[in-house]
């Protein structure tokens, strides 16, 4: 028998505090028992969700009641602390939302158990909309309190003012010539493109790619990037037992990617910084209306750790052959 939800309370999800334990998916276990980037940010995602689930207003009641998509339009998230293979977090999640705010946001902290300390692992800034649905238009309407956070298209703020930004024109007169646009995108940066359709399970709601779909494209263009640079993830680690690690991400959604379209992402390295980290930033673009439409935006940052055992790394600075590749220089140069 399922257990009764709580009471809807706006005044609980915009001004009480949760605190849930959390376990990261063993999915997340790529090298040793280390948890990569995305699933830490998963782990944010689930104690947003379980914040407006404990308020009265989880995400099955919004849309099938009140015919709102909850979706996380920015994530910016720093990793102060590993998280391993069958650690429990913590989640601490603060509201943040000002008045006169569009988009509900969150401070989110996840702790960790470490030889009997519990250490600050993760911290996180979320913001919310909540995006009226419009392939199955149902009457239900939103509660008073949530409509100033309803929204007809994900990302209408950050369109309004930058809308000169947002779009590109088609290097080929708007046929869209595949290479033509690749080219266009990466030319004069040190960067790497691909065009990529939207599958259904990168998406939610009947039809958007989701903040859990952008984090696996990030995901994707540093594998594809150091791919090409000569310097795989399989590359380093055989030679010396290097893997990437992340101290902090971003992604922000301006626009609305769907179902079945066409994305093309541009990984671009922006910053080398005392040969310790990078930084890139990703951008996600359809192509509307003859032009190159942004639809996210984001930034990570990686550096490298040698495995020293099963259990433990150590940050490593990078050597010539490392920086070369990442500069977009050839080897030995």
């Amino acid at each position: 028998m399922t257990a009764a939800a709580p009471p809807m309370s706006t005044k609980a999800l915009l001004t009480d505090a949760t605190t849930v334990r959390l376990r990261p998916r063993y999915e997340g276990s790529n090298i040793c028992t280390w948890i990569g980037f995305k699933h830490v940010n998963y782990l944010v995602e689930e104690a947003v969700l379980v914040h407006f689930a404990d308020s009265g207003v989880p995400a099955r009641r919004l849309y099938e009641e009140h015919g709102l998509g909850l979706d996380i339009v920015s994530l910016e998230t720093r990793i102060l602390h590993a998280f391993h293979m069958d650690d429990v977090a913590e989640a601490e999640v603060v509201p943040d939302t000002a008045d006169g705010d569009s988009t509900l946001g969150f401070r989110v902290t996840l702790r960790v158990d470490r030889d009997g300390s519990v250490l600050k692992a993760v911290t996180a800034k979320v913001r919310v909309s909540l995006r009226a649905d419009t392939y199955l238009p149902e009457p239900g309407g939103p509660p008073a309190e949530l409509a100033p956070f309803v929204v007809d298209r994900l990302g209408t703020e950050a369109r309004a003012a930058e809308a000169a930004a947002l779009r590109v024109p088609l290097p080929d007169g708007g046929r869209g010539d595949e290479r033509a646009v690749l080219a266009a995108l990466t030319e004069g940066r040190n960067a790497y493109a691909w065009k990529w359709t939207i599958p259904y399970p990168y998406c939610h709601f009947t039809e958007r790619l989701q903040m859990s779909g952008y984090l696996r494209l990030m995901e994707e263009a540093k594998d594809r990037f150091v791919l090409d640079r000569g310097i795989s993830i399989k590359t380093l680690l055989d030679d010396r037992r290097w893997i990437p690690v992340v101290p902090q991400s971003s992604i922000r959604v301006v626009d609305e990617a769907l179902m079945e379209e066409d994305l093309y992402t541009v990984y671009t390295v922006e910053e080398i910084f005392k040969d310790l980290t990078y930084t890139a930033r990703m951008d996600c673009y359809v192509i509307r209306d003859g032009a190159l439409a942004l639809t996210a935006t984001g930034r990570i940052t990686h550096g490298y750790a040698e495995i020293e055992n099963r259990r433990d790394w150590r940050l490593v600075p990078f050597d010539r052959r490392v920086l070369d590749a990442l500069g977009g220089k050839p080897s030995g140069t």
